[in-house]
């Protein structure tokens, strides 16, 4: 039951606490608590996207990592003051609180996570800036960072609700022409840190070449640069497809500072060599 969305939610959730190992032995403490990523679906998905599409199951429960899935239902991650549902309350806050409390999780910063894909990946960068005292990294694939700049000019014969005005405005409210520098703005959140001389989540950020958001991904990127702000920027073959995003969340798996690969067997039906 979700205090910031009034109603009950669902999640997925991977918890590599069924591991067997073989041998009988496991280097790995029984007390010691899981570092934690919350992955967060794109437009037109939920809570099952990630277990469906790629291999993100059996790479968390080889690295013992946690994974918390919940639904994004289309809202962009953000708290919509106008309805009451409180999104980023609930993704940034709610969220953590109820599985910390429920799974053997760890509660400090630089073992928690958020990351997504498309929509995702913009309510992964936004509230990982928002609620940078608990998320240590973001991973953001393919993510849609177009709202800054895409939002001013809709097609007088839409294809599809995402191209009409009445949708983002029940994203983002009536001031679609001043997002841009807006508290929406990973840019602007970003800038704000560093004026506050506040350390940022450290940036994984993936994109393909044929993706439509490939330009913005990398005006992001270029923003970074510029700022001097260390992070990882992949451009690969691939457009916005699960494909791309089952290549990279293994390549931000990687990247993560996680626990080393064991020869444990769990519900993944995972059995890595020593």
């Amino acid at each position: 039951m979700s205090a910031a969305l009034h109603r009950t939610v669902p999640l997925v959730v991977v918890l590599p606490t069924d591991k067997v190992y073989f041998d009988g032995k496991s280097d790995r403490p029984v007390d010691k608590p899981y570092k934690t990523l919350y992955l967060l679906n794109g437009m037109l998905g939920n809570e099952t996207d990630w277990v469906a599409g790629t291999r993100i199951q059996r790479w968390a429960e080889d690295r013992n990592l946690a994974v918390v899935m919940p639904a994004g239902e289309n809202a962009f991650y953000i708290d919509h003051e106008w309805s009451g549902d409180l999104y980023s309350q609930f993704i940034g806050q709610e969220l953590v609180e109820f599985t910390r409390k429920t799974f053997p999780l760890s509660h400090d910063r630089a073992d928690t996570y958020i990351g997504g894909l498309s929509m995702g990946g913009y309510g992964a960068l936004y509230n990982g800036l928002k609620f940078h005292d608990t998320f240590s990294a973001i991973v953001a694939l393919s993510a849609a960072l177009k709202i800054t700049s895409g939002l001013t000019d809709f097609p007088k014969n839409p294809k599809w609700f995402a191209e009409t005005r009445a949708y983002w405005t029940s994203v983002f409210g009536p001031e679609l022409d001043h997002l841009d520098a807006s508290k929406y703005d990973p840019e602007a959140l970003i800038k704000q840190l560093l004026a506050r001389q506040i350390p940022l989540p450290n940036f994984y950020i993936a994109v393909g070449q044929d993706d439509d958001l490939l330009s913005a991904n990398q005006d992001f990127d270029a923003f970074l640069t510029a700022n001097q702000i260390d992070h990882v920027f992949e451009v690969d073959p691939g457009a916005h497809e699960w494909d791309f995003w089952d290549l990279h969340i293994k390549r931000a798996l990687d990247w993560l500072p996680l626990e080393k690969q064991d020869a444990g067997a769990s519900s993944g039906n995972v059995k890595a060599d020593n």
